[in-house]
Formats: C-alpha cells, sequence, structure tokens
C-alpha cells in the first residue's frame, strides 16, 4: 500500500509538470456544456419542460461535462511513454508490488477526479444550475463522476500495457469514448428512437449518467443512484481483476 501511495504522489506530480492537459481536460467538457446548451436551452424551457424539474437545460447536461472530464485522463500515456523509454522496467526491478505500478496511477487519478469534478461543478452553479438532491448529493455527484475516471484510466492503462504503444494506446480511446454518446445525452431515455432506445439501455454508461443526472435535478433517490455506482463497481471490478491478471504476467 505504501508504495502504491508513493507511486500516486509521483503521478500527481507528474501531472501538475503538465497544467496545459489539466487546462484541456477542463476546457472541452465545458465548451461542450455551453454549445450543446446554447443549441437546445429554447427548445427545452425549464417552465414547461417537466424532465428538467423546473431547473435550466444546461442541469440536463452537466453530466455528460462531468463524465467527458473524467474521461480525459492521462495515467495510459504517461504509462506506454514510461514502457517504452524503458523507465517501467527499472520500476519492475524494484522491491515492491507489480500492481502498485499501475494502482498508483488510477490512485492519482482518483485525487484528480474529485479535484475536477469539484471545479466545475462549482463553475457551473452560478448559470442556474443547482443540486437538487443538496449536499449529500454534492459529495456523491463528485465521488461518482470521480470514480469512473478511475475506471476508464484503468482499461486505458490495460491497452497501454497489451501493446506497449502510445499510437495504439491514442486509438484505443476510441472504443470506449462512444459509450458516452450512446446514451439520453439531449432528452430522456423514454424520449429516444426505438434503435437509440435499445442502444443506450444495454450501454452501461447510461445508468451511469442517469445516476448523476438524478443527484442534480431530484432529492436524493438511493432507487435512482444505486444503479450508477454498481456499474463504476462492476466495471471497477473487472478492470482490477484483468490488470493484476496482466501485470503479474507481464515481460
Amino acid at each position: 500500500m505504501n508504495a502504491t501511495i508513493a507511486l500516486g504522489r509521483r503521478s500527481v506530480r507528474e501531472a501538475i509538470r503538465q497544467p496545459d492537459a489539466l487546462l484541456m481536460t477542463m476546457f472541452i467538457p465545458l465548451f461542450f456544456l455551453v454549445v450543446n446548451t446554447g443549441q437546445a436551452a429554447k427548445i427545452f424551457p425549464s417552465d414547461s419542460t417537466d424532465f428538467l424539474q423546473g431547473q435550466s437545460y444546461g442541469a440536463f447536461q452537466l453530466p455528460i461535462t462531468l463524465l467527458l472530464a473524467a474521461s480525459f485522463g492521462m495515467a495510459a500515456l504517461f504509462l506506454v511513454e514510461e514502457i517504452e523509454g524503458g523507465y517501467f522496467d527499472k520500476l519492475r526491478a524494484m522491491p515492491i508490488p507489480r500492481y502498485s505500478l499501475v494502482l498508483g496511477r488510477l490512485v492519482a487519478e482518483a485525487g484528480k477526479g474529485l479535484l475536477l469534478s469539484t471545479v466545475i461543478v462549482l463553475v457551473a452553479l452560478p448559470f442556474g444550475i443547482t443540486i437538487a438532491s443538496g449536499i449529500p448529493g454534492f459529495l456523491l455527484l463528485i465521488a461518482l463522476s470521480a470514480f469512473w475516471g478511475v475506471v476508464y484510466a484503468g482499461f486505458m492503462q490495460l491497452i497501454a500495457l497489451k501493446t506497449r504503444s502510445a499510437a495504439a494506446t491514442n486509438s484505443g480511446g476510441l472504443i470506449f469514448f462512444p459509450l458516452l454518446f450512446l446514451t439520453p445525452n439531449f432528452v430522456p431515455r423514454e424520449m429516444l428512437a426505438p434503435p437509440m432506445e435499445v442502444a443506450a439501455t444495454v450501454n452501461p454508461v447510461t445508468y451511469l449518467m442517469e445516476a448523476l443526472r438524478s443527484l442534480i435535478l431530484e432529492p436524493l433517490d438511493w432507487g435512482e443512484v444505486l444503479p450508477g455506482f454498481a456499474v463504476v463497481a462492476g466495471l471497477g471490478a473487472i478492470m482490477l481483476a484483468l490488470t493484476v491478471r496482466m501485470i503479474r504476467n507481464y515481460d
């Protein structure tokens, strides 16, 4: 555990040395929030659109903003740079558990996810967005967003460990990124066309997004929130099992 925490601190310092990457991680999701809200806010006015619960359309779009921000993690790219440069082999020669080499980066991603999610929500609040579930809902919102960032970064690290290539790792994002858009982004799931509704229903990210949306638009309802945490926990367990297995067999 000490090795994991130490490597996590190292990863945090690594991210701080590249502030431009952190700025882009915030800018692009906030850009989509502004653009999507500006395009559709008049179509869905808050006073006559039931699914907005009296809030602005920006509140409905905030979950996708949080998920986008959490999906811009750089852990896998930093990892593959170490692999290509040979430094990863030096770390493997140290007397520490092998899983610490990748779990340390996930610890750093969790911390970064908590910080970025908090900043994004606080930036959004002055624009007519409120967290209807109160302070507990705010904390759950931040935690769920950050946990998704850890899961996403973990699967990207699996690609890095398997391919050991920066180009392949970058391309690997194309596998997972579309899952963010096969969801009820602009309207609730029941308002989607049948093929899209089916795709959204089988997409686990949908339940994560709906849990985040519930925390923003409604009083705290565990029946709405727990499916999101179940998705993150299930995918996280799969990711951790695959990661530990791959790093132990890494040669």
